[in-house]
């Protein structure tokens, strides 16, 4: 049987989550979210690869939000990624765009960006932040499913 983490890893889970009319569904045990997805597929979601945000980040074309608690964060970081952590994501995006820039010292970002990137340690929260995102209508939201404990694996390699 194939594993979770590996299905994780390669996408696959992220894009075959069962969806049901604004309900949380749970497949295999698994816990699963109805997000309202970007790009005109209902049902897939809007995930980043490993890939992808290499090369977002190298074009500078990316706004990375690292969504974990400060100690984290400050534990090690994906490049460019500013820490707004999960509990403080709905204040934050409401936030005016002069409050949010003086706070995180960085360009607020704007409901219809579609550069919006959201990651964790793991993926989980970040499909949090991204549904609470998408709610907001920040529409076109993505997330780095694999997380920092993915990207710090291909790092090293």
């Amino acid at each position: 049987m194939v594993s979770f983490q590996i299905l994780r890893r390669l996408g696959v889970f992220a894009l075959t989550k069962p969806v049901c009319h604004g309900r949380i569904l749970s497949a295999c045990g698994i816990k699963t979210s109805n997000i309202n997805h970007s790009h005109g597929q209902p049902g897939a979601v809007s995930v980043v690869t490993y890939e992808q945000l290499k090369g977002m980040l190298a074009n500078h074309s990316v706004q990375l939000f690292d969504v974990r608690n400060p100690d984290e964060f400050q534990a090690g970081r994906i490049p460019d990624s500013v820490n707004v952590p999960l509990g403080e994501l709905e204040v934050s995006l409401k936030l005016p765009a002069e409050k949010f820039e003086e706070q995180f010292k960085v360009k607020a970002p704007q409901k219809a960006d579609d550069n919006i990137v959201f990651h964790c340690r793991s993926g989980k929260r970040s499909l949090t932040a991204l549904e609470t995102a998408h709610r907001l209508g920040f529409s076109k939201a993505r997330h780095y499913a694999g997380g920092y404990i993915d990207w710090e694996e291909r790092e090293k390699n």
